[in-house]
């Protein structure tokens, strides 16, 4: 069951790729997935586009994968791209420019797959390559995880023989050391958030390096990657989805591209057997959902194509970030990886306080139930509230995004308390402060001027089939108004066996295969469904959730709700 094999996943990934070869076949430099925007330049789409298979197919070219004829392809492409006197050059670059992101792709063919990417090119296009990412030397990058785009590219250069700017390195790895905060945990940046970010960016792209260089940086990688992992285990379910929490969740199944870079770079911290079976369940769990397009491309989206949820940054070729999960094609076939079986999660705590990412984490049923104390900074890039700042977040419900400020419906109410004022809906915006305890959370946060909330929350940590969870908020309002404590949003499509309802204090919503329970402790709260805008769920694309309405009247107000999910 699932992918036991390198031919399992090697055919996997053909099949992914199988439609980029229509779009390089059209357009060599410059394939066109689809007919969305980003913030960026079209000639940086097509660049995005081009480059992210390399993430796919790099490995699988270093561990003597030769089908497909996509060698060629990319030699011809890399070769046009980077030409200023061809109609597919990807153009000059800028500061922060979204190019330097594909960039690293493109370095990491030179570095683990130079017989292909870099060996065929004529002296006059290796000049030219060359010419093209020096721009990453001359320009400034994001001060976060972009700083490894330029020690990927300058580390490529130096393999190659090439001149590089030693210079730039040495700054650049000394900055991703500052990002470092203990427990095998970064922060991506000078931004707070604890995200994917950590292990499919700065993590993978620090083993990427430790697989070519044996310096002390290398080593401190290798250590610090076998640390993360006996927290980032604690983010799977036992049938191998992950938890939907944070930005780029479009890039969908580059949440498991950190256990793929662990075995590229020989880092083991767990059993061969046990990192082959997350790995597997995680591919089998995608690839069982409808997230590619008529044309077989992956779509914008999560478990279904939906641009609602999508950042500013996701174009159409954007997705393909998720080949990074296919790092483990650069094994050789008699790898102890591929000898080994697909072996369950070891056995793991059913409560988890990882402090380095302000999060507690309960395990019930296989399924995971993440709480945490969410980002300070307002970060602009779509949603942010919805991806960082709910009470809880589940592989199990997933969690909804905003569609609009102007009802409860659409102001994305699950595990949030919504106010209503004034006929305006708004959430926590930001905190000003919280604490993480050994059961939960106290959060101190404003949704918006004039009222301010103290949140305590506390998880039951002795229940064995149930996610229970109780919030006691302290609102203090400059005005009356009401406020929505949400619980978790429950899939009601058509063949999901739906039913919902209220009771004297409680709101409830069930399925075939999961329920959720809102109930009134204190306050003046009147219990009510919510039905939520289509295709704002990121797992199910109709949903209602439990709910309290909350009369808020002016000074101080106690508020108190238990959910109940299972």
């Amino acid at each position: 069951m699932g992918y036991r094999t390198k031919k399992d996943c090697e055919q996997l990934l053909m099949k992914l790729m199988e439609p980029v070869r229509g779009m390089l076949e059209k357009n060599i430099s410059m394939p066109c997935a689809g007919s969305s925007a980003a913030w960026y330049s079209d000639a940086a789409c097509g660049a995005e586009t081009f480059a992210r298979p390399l993430w796919g197919l790099v490995p699988y070219w270093r561990g003597g994968g030769k089908s497909g004829g996509y060698g060629e392809l990319y030699r011809r492409g890399i070769a046009a791209g980077t030409d200023p006197a061809s109609d597919g050059y990807w153009g000059e670059c800028g500061d922060c420019d979204q190019r330097y992101v594909e960039m690293a792709a493109m370095a990491y063919g030179i570095l683990a797959a130079p017989e292909v990417v870099w060996e065929p090119l004529s002296a006059d296009e290796k000049e030219k390559f060359k010419q093209w990412l020096w721009q990453i030397n001359t320009h400034e990058v994001c001060d976060n995880n972009w700083r490894f785009f330029r020690i990927l590219v300058n580390t490529a250069l130096k393999h190659a023989g090439e001149e590089y700017s030693r210079d730039m390195l040495k700054r650049d790895l000394a900055r991703i050391d500052d990002f470092y905060i203990g427990g095998g945990w970064y922060m991506d940046g000078p931004q707070h958030q604890k995200d994917y970010y950590i292990s499919m960016a700065i993590h993978f792209y620090a083993l990427i390096y430790a697989s070519f260089e044996n310096d002390a940086y290398a080593r401190r990688f290798k250590e610090r990657a076998a640390l993360f992992a006996n927290d980032f285990i604690y983010w799977f379910a036992d049938g191998g989805s992950a938890l939907p929490y944070g930005r780029s969740l479009t890039y969908r199944f580059a949440q498991a591209a950190f256990w793929s870079a662990c075995v590229f770079a020989g880092v083991y911290p767990f059993d061969a057997s046990v990192i082959k079976g997350i790995v597997s369940r995680h591919l089998e769990d995608w690839m069982a959902a409808p997230i590619f397009d008529n044309g077989g491309v992956l779509s914008i989206g999560y478990k279904y194509q939906n641009l609602i949820m999508a950042e500013h940054y996701n174009a159409p070729g954007s997705p393909m970030w998720g080949l990074k999960a296919f790092a483990m094609l650069a094994l050789p076939d008699d790898d102890k990886f591929w000898q080994a079986d697909n072996a369950p999660l070891p056995e793991l705590d059913s409560l988890r306080v990882i402090r380095e990412a302000d999060m507690l984490v309960r395990r019930i049923g296989g399924e995971v139930y993440a709480y945490p104390g969410g980002t300070h900074d307002a970060l602009g890039c779509g949603q942010i509230a919805a991806k960082y700042l709910k009470f809880v977040y589940s592989t199990k419900f997933g969690f909804n995004v905003k569609y609009s400020d102007m009802s409860a419906e659409e102001a994305c109410g699950d595990n949030m308390l919504v106010f209503d004022v004034g006929g305006v809906f708004c959430e926590r915006r930001f905190n000003y402060s919280f604490s993480l305890t050994e059961t939960g959370l106290v959060i101190n946060w404003s949704p918006m001027k004039g009222i301010r909330v103290r949140t305590e929350l506390i998880a039951d940590t002795e229940s064995s089939c149930e996610a229970i969870h109780r919030r006691i908020h302290t609102v203090e309002s400059e005005f009356d108004c009401a406020a929505y404590d949400g619980g978790f949003a429950v899939a009601c499509r058509d063949a999901d066996g739906f039913s919902c309802g209220t009771e004297e204090h409680t709101a409830w919503a069930e399925n075939s295969f999961s329920s959720c329970r809102a109930e009134s402790i204190a306050g003046d709260g009147m219990p009510m469904t919510l039905d939520a805008s289509p295709n704002t769920n990121v797992l199910y694309n109709k949903t209602v959730i439990p709910s309290i309405r909350y009369r808020i009247h002016k000074g101080t107000n106690v508020i108190e709700t238990v959910i109940t999910a299972k």
